[in-house]
């Protein structure tokens, strides 16, 4: 926006030398913005998509015998669990397995 704005004023009222000097200072603050806004972006690593799910917490909501469904992060999701669960049991998700489905165990079972 500041670029834009010293373009503006050079083509419409500064002197030649004066536009040249306000466009590149105003070049030169663009840029520095734009690479402190990516280094910002850029310091903590992402936190979203399934590979951020193992060690969450859920809710069965359709009986695990030994594929169901549960409830994690407010999304429901394929899950597996070998040991078994009900509907209503809290389970612990503890990896990704292939298609996406959650492989997971009953939170009771899982040490502490």
């Amino acid at each position: 926006m500041l670029l834009i704005a010293a373009i503006v004023a050079a083509v419409l009222w500064l002197p030649t030398g004066w536009g040249i000097a306000v466009v590149s200072a105003a070049t030169v603050v663009e840029v520095a913005e734009v690479g402190f806004w990516v280094w910002l972006s850029r310091r903590r690593a992402v936190v979203v998509g399934a590979e951020t799910l193992p060690g969450s917490r859920g809710v069965v909501v359709v009986a695990c015998r030994p594929v169901g469904q549960v409830r994690v992060e407010g999304e429901l999701w394929n899950a597996r669990c070998e040991e078994g669960a009900d509907a209503g049991e809290e389970i612990v998700v503890e990896r990704l397995g292939p298609d996406l489905v959650l492989l997971v165990s009953r939170a009771e079972a899982t040490p502490n």
